[in-house]
């Protein structure tokens, strides 16, 4: 799979949370600041998990189609990532 580079900015937002999240700590700041940091880096980390699922099952389903196979599997598959990833 192709990352596209939508997918690769999420990630570098992650990346700058997390480092203001170690300046925060090193500043000693309230926890709860830090926590809630921490709560918005988990959602983009989560948004990005999505998007790369979506895009790689779209991807898997088109090429199942034409390939005549079952795509309900795929569905399937796609699901229980998302699950685990949580």
């Amino acid at each position: 799979m192709q990352y596209d580079d939508d997918v690769k900015r999420r990630l570098k937002r992650v990346e700058g949370q997390i480092r203001g999240v170690l300046k925060m700590m090193e500043e000693e700041q309230h926890c709860k600041d830090v926590v809630a940091q921490l709560s918005a880096v988990r959602s983009a980390a989560d948004k990005a998990i999505a998007y790369i699922v979506a895009v790689n099952l779209e991807q898997c389903i088109t090429e199942e189609k034409e390939a005549g196979g079952d795509t309900g599997k795929l569905v399937k598959q796609a699901v229980e990532l998302l699950v685990k990833s949580r």
